[in-house]
């Protein structure tokens, strides 16, 4: 509407004034002008700024305007042209932005439609083609002559700059095509980073190690792009691989179980729990297999800190397991060994299992010589930081003794929510319920820190038990307190409640333990 009423102006019956200039042209066009305004402040109010700049270049065209009627008035008929058709740019390049703002930022959101940057460009960009056109044909200029020399300009540029219109092309399909968006991770060639902007004539992608990096539109569109993660209506997750290798001695399903019991007990900070992480036979080697664990990468940008934490995972799953890395065949290792010296350090290892044992309150009734046999049927068992060295509801075969580190202890409700109930230190031991009774696990015991342990299974116990039955009776009081002590965590007991469920309840795990163990003699009788 507004351009039509600039274009009437050629036609005014005055001569050198046009219709704009007249005042109820000018109230007229001011009041759309000022209406458009507050929709789009009301609609989009944080084009707040853009609305203000546009508001200034309109009022700065009435007072060229204004301006211009003054100087005809005052016989200037030369220079009222000039400031009249100036006014006129300005006054239609304020309305083709405000125009702009109403329907990109307005309309087009009302019926949930958002048009890529380079179209609301590209069509600002004809509004003010279409008001230079406007004014050269308002000037004398013959539009058949305009169109005839724009065809051979163009042709001339489009010959000239054909990689540069092929990036603005090529800029304007990947927006309207929406293949690639702003945010995407995206890999070219060995390249990978975050698209952050597409913009006329290239695409600027940042790396993992924060440089730009800045690729044509044009080649984007010709090449071959790889977007990261993206699934239809799907989380953001990317697959990635962790190789290494175990010696073939080791049954693969032991790796295998060992690796991926490990990795799914407890979330990874950026590792997807769905779909879980698996571990698979990769290739055969010389001496060795080589093995790959998958996951689901939630974070792209932090992709080296999270392999960094699943081989930290794997690393101690197989220590764990005593399953060594593989090492080249061809090493050799030399070393001079002889009987004593491996007595001695048979020895000192021995020492410190049996001084770890004296500190446990369970073997307190032991003697050296059945802490002695204990201490050699230990097993070493490290843990990291924040997996689960017992959970709840699993089948129990073994008892730990923490000689570095730390856990906490976690009971879950039936509803599966964890409260935490208990610290273990250096010197703890837990495990010891299900080991001595055969029930299941009562709680989690998770890593606070790089943890390690002994851990017996009740073979070691079975032999010093048949030898000594009344040391079960020991054992249960010990046992019967540690989970009445737990249940008052649990249910809120005092300590009248705890008392009075302390002695049936040894009862209970003392005749477990001789069932299980297939005790007779003082452990029984002391059952009854």
């Amino acid at each position: 509407m507004t351009l039509a009423l600039l274009a009437a102006a050629a036609d005014s019956p005055l001569r050198h004034f046009s219709l704009l200039a007249e005042r109820d042209e000018v109230m007229l066009v001011t009041l759309g002008f000022l209406l458009l305004a507050a929709a789009v402040l009301r609609g989009a109010p944080a084009h707040r700024g853009r609305v203000r700049s546009a508001f200034g270049l309109f009022a700065f065209s009435l007072l060229l305007l204004g301006s211009a009627a003054a100087s005809a008035w005052g016989g200037f008929p030369r220079v009222s042209m000039g400031l009249e058709n100036a006014g006129l740019i300005v006054g239609g390049i304020a309305i083709v932005n405000l125009i702009s703002l109403f329907f990109f930022d307005v309309a087009l959101p009302v019926v949930r439609l958002h048009s890529p940057r380079i179209l609301r460009d590209l069509v600002v960009a004809l509004g003010y083609l279409g008001i230079f056109i406007w004014m050269m044909s308002r000037g004398g200029v013959s539009l058949s002559g305009i169109v005839t020399t724009s065809a051979v300009i163009t042709a001339v540029i489009g010959f000239s700059l054909q990689d540069t219109l092929g990036n603005v092309m090529g800029g304007l399909a990947l927006q309207m095509e929406k293949s690639i968006n702003t945010g995407d991770w995206i890999q070219v060639g060995a390249t990978q980073g975050q698209v952050k902007d597409i913009g006329w004539r290239h695409t600027a992608i940042e790396t993992r190690n924060w440089d730009t990096l800045i690729i044509p539109n044009s080649v984007l569109m010709k090449g071959e792009v790889t977007v990261l993660g993206r699934r239809t209506h799907l989380p953001l997750q990317h697959r990635m691989w962790v190789y290494f290798s175990v010696d073939y001695r080791v049954p693969p399903t032991d790796v295998i179980q060992a690796v991926e019991t490990a990795l799914r007990a407890e979330p990874i900070p950026g590792v997807a729990a769905d779909p879980p992480p698996n571990c698979i036979t990769w290739e055969y080697k010389e001496s060795y297999m080589n093995y790959a664990v998958r996951y689901w990468l939630t974070d792209l940008l932090r992709d080296d800190p999270t392999n960094s934490a699943v081989r930290v995972r794997i690393y101690f799953a197989l220590k764990r397991a005593g399953i060594p890395l593989s090492i080249p065949a061809h090493t050799l290792f030399v070393n001079e060994e002889s009987t004593e010296r491996l007595g001695r350090h048979q020895e000192k290892e021995i020492q410190r299992r049996v001084s770890a044992l004296r500190h446990v309150e369970l073997f307190h009734t032991m003697t050296e010589e059945e802490l002695r046999m204990l201490a050699d049927r230990t097993l070493y068992a490290p843990f990291t930081c924040g997996e689960a060295m017992t959970r709840q509801g699993a089948e129990a075969h073994w008892l730990y003794i923490i000689t570095k580190g730390a856990g906490d202890v976690l009971i879950a409700d039936s509803e599966g929510v964890r409260r935490h109930v208990a610290s273990l230190q250096s010197g703890d031991f837990f495990g010891e319920m299900g080991m001595m009774t055969g029930s299941v696990r009562s709680a989690t015991v998770l890593a606070t820190e790089d943890t390690e342990c002994f851990r017996l299974d009740k073979d070691a116990f079975r032999d010093i038990l048949n030898r000594r039955p009344e040391i079960a009776e020991h054992i249960s009081h010990v046992l019967a307190r540690r989970r009445v002590e737990l249940e008052a965590v649990r249910d809120n007991l005092d300590a009248q409640a705890r008392s009075r469920r302390l002695a049936p309840a040894q009862q209970d795990i003392l005749s477990r333990i001789t069932k299980l163990f297939g005790l007779r003699g003082g452990a029984a009788r002391a059952g009854n």
